[in-house]
């Protein structure tokens, strides 16, 4: 398999990953301006910024999760906003991953406190752009009162927080616990984005 076609296929294992974590792992949460949820859809954006870089891994959140709104009548209303957010994690995540650290060069330590502060990074983007976005998406796009808008950025920054909590936690085990065996076989090496 060529690196354009494997690329490709991971991209598409790594959104159904998205889709299927943000939609069937989720606890939802009605606010006057819409509604939040609990779920787990941005480990896999992160994990695939990880393997894949910053574009490809926001692409396959992008699209995972997209879909996951445009299939969700309480979300429908959001897709664009998911979309837009989900392509930032994956972008700054995979930045700060391949072109500030170059975790495909690391191992022991090094690969862990890199691949950390990595998620780290792509979470903060959207611990801090989701509420904030979110406000002024419902307010001057959806035409929601002021009051229900900062209801909803209110309950988001709680959700958000603790998201990406659990996404830091969860895709930096998996990257770190498959990363030596793709290395190993060479898949590290065709799916990461050159130096």
């Amino acid at each position: 398999m060529n690196n354009k076609t494997l690329k490709i296929t991971m991209i598409g294992l790594m959104a159904a990953l998205c889709y299927v974590a943000f939609t069937f792992m989720q606890i939802k949460i009605p606010t006057p301006g819409g509604a939040t949820s609990f779920h787990l859809g941005n480990t896999f954006c992160v994990l695939a910024a990880l393997l894949l870089g910053g574009v490809p891994g926001g692409v396959a959140g992008a699209i995972g999760m997209g879909i996951g709104d445009l299939l969700d009548p309480t979300y429908v209303i959001v897709a664009p906003k998911t979309i837009i957010l989900k392509l930032g994690i994956g972008i700054v995540t995979g930045l700060v991953a391949h072109k500030v650290f170059h975790i495909q060069r690391l191992e022991g330590k090094r690969l862990y406190q890199a691949v950390i502060l990595s998620t780290i990074a792509g979470m903060l983007f959207n611990v801090v752009g989701e509420p904030i976005f979110s406000y002024f998406y419902t307010t001057f796009i959806l035409g929601a009162p002021e009051k229900a808008a900062k209801a909803l950025a209110s309950w988001n920054a709680i959700t958000t927080s603790i998201n990406a909590i659990l996404a830091v936690i969860i895709s930096s085990s998996i990257y770190i616990a498959i990363a030596p065996r793709l290395q190993k076989n060479g898949i590290l090496k065709q799916l990461a984005p050159k130096d």
